[in-house]
């Protein structure tokens, strides 16, 4: 489906749901200087395009679940009906086509061994239309979830900002892996995870428990940092038609002090030291061809500990943080 074109109050809405992705309509309104019709027109005509979700998620730093980066070489013509049924896929996110159309990319997040096991072991291994399969361990986020993409937040002012911050609660802490504790938590969890905005009525519906114990629960998780609410967007929505994933080589003892160089970079929307032949991945967001070559040769080229670098161009973007694209079916 088509990206709805955007203009200078959609990415004020947009930047307001970066910093509080489930701030009432109302509360954003006054902030905009418009009215709370207004707000949820916008909102509805970049939901209803699949250009953009708010989407309730765990802080994977405070739990023992990690995130994999799956690269699948498949044979001619195997690769969208492979990244169509990843994308259908509960565990996974980021489903993207790669290189020249036969590369599979995607991001998966296992709760236990055994998934994890079935998946990259015996599930990607048995299909014969994957050639090989290449499964990296993100061990360490220098940019992304939780943080968004700063090109997001060019939009509105510091104090408008301040204005939509939920408030600075500070309960005693919960971890990711203590979420749970409550019987309602992972239908909680699950119906955040498609629909962040879920109103507490269905969320009491989905938890058994009453609205009232939801606000608290919820309030209370987030407040914490297990919880937080991530802005899925299509990154055309900002001009972006180049996207691409970097694959880089760092001299070990500079990755810290190369990963944070990169974290700084505008153009970057995710920066991660993983595991296999290069030890640092981003994710960049480039106007056009041109701007690429320009990033990669103007900064990344500066950065004397890089020894080696893949640049792999995303052709396709199945799915997202969220859920499959409907123009992917």
């Amino acid at each position: 489906m088509k990206s709805a074109t955007t203009d200078g109050l959609d990415r004020q809405l947009l930047h307001a749901l970066a910093i509080d992705g489930r701030a009432p309509f109302r509360r954003i309104a006054p902030v905009l200087g418009v009215s709370d019709q207004t707000v949820a027109r916008r909102y509805h005509r970049l939901h209803s395009t699949g250009s953009l979700q708010v989407l309730g998620r765990l802080d994977t730093r405070r739990s023992r679940r990690a995130d994999w980066l799956i690269r699948l070489h498949c044979t001619p013509g195997a690769a969208m009906p492979i990244a169509d049924a990843l994308a259908r896929r509960s565990d996974t996110s980021w489903v993207t086509i790669i290189s020249g159309g036969t590369e599979v990319l995607c991001v998966t997040q296992t709760r236990t061994r055994q998934q994890r096991d079935e998946l990259l072991l015996d599930k990607l291994t048995r299909t014969s239309r994957v050639v090989s399969v290449a499964a990296h361990c993100v061990l360490h986020t220098f940019l992304g979830r939780p943080t968004p993409w700063s090109g997001i937040l060019t939009a509105l002012t510091p104090d408008q900002e301040d204005e939509l911050r939920p408030s600075a609660d500070q309960p005693s802490p919960v971890t990711a892996s203590e979420f749970g504790a409550q019987p309602g938590d992972e239908a909680l969890l699950e119906l955040l995870a498609r629909d962040g905005r879920a109103g507490y009525g269905e969320l009491a519906a989905a938890t058994g428990w009453s609205q009232s114990t939801v606000k608290r629960r919820l309030d209370h998780l987030r407040a914490s940092g297990a919880l937080y609410f991530d802005l899925d967007y299509d990154a055309a929505l900002f001009g972006i038609e180049m996207t691409a994933r970097l694959w880089m080589s760092v001299t070990p003892w500079k990755l810290a002090a190369v990963g944070a160089a990169l974290a700084e970079h505008p153009e970057t929307a995710f920066v991660g030291a993983t595991t296999g032949p290069a030890n640092l991945t981003a994710t960049v967001l480039c106007a056009d061809a041109d701007a690429l070559y320009d990033y990669l040769t103007m900064r990344v080229g500066r950065l004397r500990s890089v020894r080696s670098i893949e640049t792999t161009p995303i052709i396709r973007t199945v799915k997202r943080a969220g859920v499959p694209r409907r123009s992917a079916s």
